[in-house]
């Protein structure tokens, strides 16, 4: 199971990767070349649009690194809270790239109703992830403590 888990992750990676080098310049220039008034947003846009796929590229990572640990039955490990902690960062992080793209496109009077609308979904869903994480973080501690008790016991 984990094997495949981790060949739909590397497709994922593969797939963002594609977008960040060509998807998102294009879309910025075609986008550009539509909306002219709007042409000074095209590199903070690439920008902001390449680092927050890069914090989805982090998230999948850590992802990989907890299924290794999975398999070789060391995710009851203080190794595996360094990776939720970066995911839990990351998902925080890229909340923050949303506020701050937002921010940029209202100064300049870019945005519509439905940006801003799309963009405080994006904030909640990110901050709900997050939140989720910590959670899970709190049941792998303690399922971690359980296993070291019992490791004591036996």
């Amino acid at each position: 199971m984990t094997a495949v888990l981790k060949t739909l992750i590397a497709v994922m990676l593969a797939l963002l990767v594609a977008a960040q080098v060509w998807m998102i310049p294009g879309l910025a220039a075609a986008t550009a070349d539509r909306f002219p008034e709007f042409a000074q947003l095209k590199v903070p846009g690439i920008i902001a649009a390449v680092v927050f796929l890069v914090c989805v590229e982090v998230v999948l990572i850590c992802i990989w690194r907890l299924l290794s640990l999975v398999r070789t039955e060391h995710i009851f490990s203080s190794k595996a809270f360094i990776y939720v902690d970066v995911i839990i960062g990351t998902m925080v992080a890229a909340s923050l790239i949303i506020v701050v793209s937002n921010v940029i496109i209202m100064a300049a009077r870019a945005g519509s109703p439905s940006i801003l609308l799309v963009s405080i979904l994006g904030i909640v869903v990110g901050i709900a992830l997050a939140l989720l994480v910590v959670v899970m973080r709190g049941l792998l501690r303690k399922a971690l403590e359980l296993e070291q008790d019992m490791s004591e016991v036996v």
